[in-house]
């Protein structure tokens, strides 16, 4: 794996709520559900970056309000529509 550097404020950890030693972890975990949450990497890659298991990483997305399901709603509306033409058939 790459590492990155990255600098923070130095109250970051006690704006985050966590212990210095904690901080990034938090922001690894951060990135990979916005990464993920935005479409840019996968469930699997951001499972990865915030060193999860995928299982849990799903968990951690629903505690964080990030939705595991990639469809934007125009294409869950059509895939509703299409459902209803087939069984119309």
């Amino acid at each position: 794996m790459a590492s990155v550097t990255i600098e923070v404020p130095a109250e970051l950890p006690s704006a985050l709520g966590v212990l210095p030693a904690d901080a990034g972890r938090e922001i690894q975990l951060m990135a990979a559900l916005k990464l993920f949450e935005c479409g840019r990497i996968s469930g699997g890659m951001a499972a990865e970056l915030a060193g999860v298991p995928r299982t849990d990483f799903l968990v951690l997305c629903g505690r964080h309000g990030v939705s595991v399901f990639q469809q934007t709603a125009d294409e869950v509306a059509d895939d509703l529509t299409a459902i209803d033409d087939a069984r119309r058939r």
